[in-house]
């Protein structure tokens, strides 16, 4: 009766169905994980937001990679900008998606040390090999308030050529590089500012990182996981439309091919 489905139609068609399970499961569980990694970012977002400033020499020194958990820490730091070895930051975008530069100003601490701080973005010149107009640092001694991120590096942002690059302009956000252009001591990672303003809102500061969307993952995974059993039920449907049409085709031969009944004179 089911001896169709030894056929090499129906072979290949069960090992496709076979596979397709465990992989649209598997999918399902990656979805899934995607959303719980999503829900607990957010929720270290919205902690180390609500914390309380520390002292941004409480939580990174020189040559320290700044650990997830502390990404987005609210710290402050007191020092004098050196404007001097102030540079941008090519290619970044605002909350309006305007392509333009950040500009990353060294903060020289009392002990000598230095904490690298996004002043904020600015419209890159029109000639690209130009500096463009940055508005001054505040001169005299700063007490600037800010979040806590970690170095960007060239495996992370999938950025490889850093090379021929005008003067006073980088592609990453990076310490090390910046420690060893200033030829300072230079705290691991990066201070992105939130105060005090600048005058006339510029450069603009860069607004805080989202935390209350989840995103479509969740969905995703159950979309996945209703495909997976989905397949079976569709498998077992093919077989028992097959199985009526053999049985349907079958009984009109036998009818074709049975003896006329004699006529009666």
């Amino acid at each position: 009766m089911y001896r169709f489905l030894l056929s090499r139609q129906w072979v290949i068609l069960t090992l496709v169905a076979l596979v397709l399970i465990p992989v649209m499961i598997e999918l399902g569980f990656w979805q899934f994980h995607r959303h719980q990694n999503r829900v607990a970012q957010n929720a270290l977002i919205a902690d180390n937001l609500k914390a309380e400033p520390v002292p941004v020499t409480e939580l990174t020194s020189p040559g320290h990679t700044v650990p997830r958990g502390d990404y987005w820490r609210q710290v402050t730091a007191t020092g004098t900008f050196d404007t001097a070895h102030e540079v941008v930051v090519r290619r970044r975008t605002n909350a309006d998606d305007k392509v333009g530069v950040l500009v990353l100003t060294p903060l020289v601490l009392a002990d000598g040390r230095v904490v690298l701080v996004n002043r904020g973005w600015v419209p890159a010149a029109a000639d690209q090999m130009a500096y463009p107009e940055v508005p001054p640092a505040p001169a005299g001694e700063v007490t600037v308030t800010g979040r806590l991120k970690a170095d960007e590096t060239t495996g992370a942002s999938g950025i490889k050529d850093l090379s021929g690059l005008p003067p006073r302009q980088v592609m990453l956000i990076n310490s090390e590089q910046q420690a060893e252009r200033l030829g300072r001591e230079v705290l691991g990672g990066y201070l992105e500012q939130t105060g005090p303003r600048p005058a006339g809102d510029t450069p603009e500061l860069i607004a805080e990182p989202d935390h209350d969307s989840i995103g479509a993952h969740m969905a995703y995974a159950v979309q996945w996981w209703l495909f997976a059993s989905g397949v079976p039920v569709g498998w077992v449907v093919l077989v028992r439309r097959e199985k009526r049409d053999r049985e349907a085709a079958a009984g009109a031969g036998t009818q074709e091919g049975a003896a006329p009944e004699p006529s009666v004179a």
